[in-house]
């Protein structure tokens, strides 16, 4: 099977996709490789090759072939970019679908490239991952294109939201199937020497062992509301005295000047007294730890979200999850931790509800886990592809029919 990726650059979708990709294939039973579109991708003011990002260092690690067109994304305008495609660019897709059975796209950005004419006719997962299938340029008509040519036989949706939009769009019912995400269980959980190691990384004296942290990890997207969040992170931290507030992701650096633009806005003249509380960490590859040290894991977004990662790695790693009600946000904390309205005093007082109750709440996260297992989404992963390549060669049996 070969999976196609817009490009590799931190985001949920890419983490759950390659995830599945190793499971799929440490179960023996399939064959996997990828093909990028782009080999660097410039957003969220960071540069991001493709040799550097974890998922492909794990793709690679784990035997996966990863290779890509040598595209850099960022430079030149994305609209006519994605749609237009070098005769050198066809021929190597047309080198690596002609070994597949099925193709998995990566959303359905890739769309672009596999609705190009002359490509070997395979079949085509498609593996959505947002609740907004209309904000996404032309990716939504792509999608409508493929499934009109008959190349795309499923949809796997990470979320109830994701399915109910797309059909909302127009997308067949019986195309869609939900998939929630799941985690490595074995690598999220508490961790109390972890956590006092994060903290202590933080400034935090392990002789302070009920200093709160608030954990927000997101790109520097419109979607995840960071002036939101600022907002609020500014009252908590004025009220909550000695608690520290953590922001890791793609764009969450010294280097962003719109980050700092945001911090200086939100904090206005308390940024001198409050600001050292406030640790922009960046991309990080050892998020177990940051979530294990953080009390709580929040999320602001006012978009597009689907079955956000981060609350279901930090809450598998103790941290209280409190968010804005945005796609399956809100069934995924229901019983382990709060959701909140687009406001930022409420936000503060549900951060410091979440650290006071957070053994409260630890036994519901801990009865949680299986739910949120990484096994049970890659058994339905797997059991998805393998009726759809028993299609494929039902139909090349000789004397079989296709339907």
């Amino acid at each position: 099977m070969l999976s196609v990726y817009e490009g590799f650059f931190s985001g949920g979708a890419r983490i759950v996709h390659s995830d599945v990709l190793l499971g799929l294939v440490e179960g023996g039973q399939q064959w996997h490789r990828v093909l990028s579109l782009h080999g660097e991708v410039h957003r969220e003011a960071t540069t991001q090759r493709m040799e550097d990002d974890a998922c492909y260092r794990a793709l690679t690690a784990g035997g996966i072939d990863v290779t890509s067109l040598g595209r850099t994304a960022g430079l030149v305008d994305g609209t006519v970019a994605a749609s237009v495609f070098s005769g050198p660019e066809l021929a190597d897709t047309a080198r690596a679908m002609a070994g597949a059975d099925v193709i998995l796209s990566l959303k359905e950005q890739p769309l672009a490239l596999l609705n190009q004419g002359g490509l070997p006719r395979r079949p085509v997962v498609v593996c959505l991952h947002r609740s907004d299938p209309e904000n996404q340029g032309p990716a939504l008509d792509e999608l409508r294109t493929a499934i009109a040519d008959g190349k795309v036989v499923a949809c796997v949706c990470c979320a109830e939201s994701t399915r109910d939009a797309y059909e909302a769009a127009g997308i067949p019912g019986e195309l869609l199937h939900v998939i929630p995400n799941g985690v490595d269980l074995l690598r999220f959980r508490p961790d109390a020497a972890v956590r006092l190691a994060f903290r202590e990384s933080l400034g935090i004296p392990a002789g302070a062992p009920d200093t709160p942290v608030v954990v927000f990890a997101a790109r520097y997207a419109g979607m995840k509301n960071v002036p939101l969040f600022l907002r609020a992170a500014r009252a908590w931290l004025a009220r909550e005295g000695g608690g520290h507030v953590v922001m890791c992701g793609a764009g969450m650096t010294d280097d962003n000047p719109a980050l700092w633009a945001d911090l200086e806005i939100a904090f206005g003249a308390d940024r001198a007294s409050l600001g050292d509380r406030v640790h922009l960490l960046g991309v990080r590859h050892d998020m177990e730890a940051v979530y294990a040290g953080s009390d709580v894991v929040a999320l602001t977004s006012v978009s597009g979200e689907a079955a956000p990662l981060c609350l279901i790695e930090g809450m598998m790693c103790g941290a209280v999850p409190v968010t804005t009600d945005v796609g399956d946000s809100a069934s995924i904390v229901e019983g382990h931790g709060f959701v909140t309205p687009f406001d930022p005093d409420a936000i503060a007082f549900a951060w410091s509800a979440a650290v006071a109750d957070r053994e409260t709440f630890a036994p519901a996260l801990a009865a949680s886990r299986e739910r949120f297992s990484r096994t049970r989404m890659i058994a339905a992963y797997a059991d998805l592809l393998a009726h759809v390549a028993a299609d494929v060669r039902d139909e090349l049996r000789p004397g079989v029919t296709g339907q």
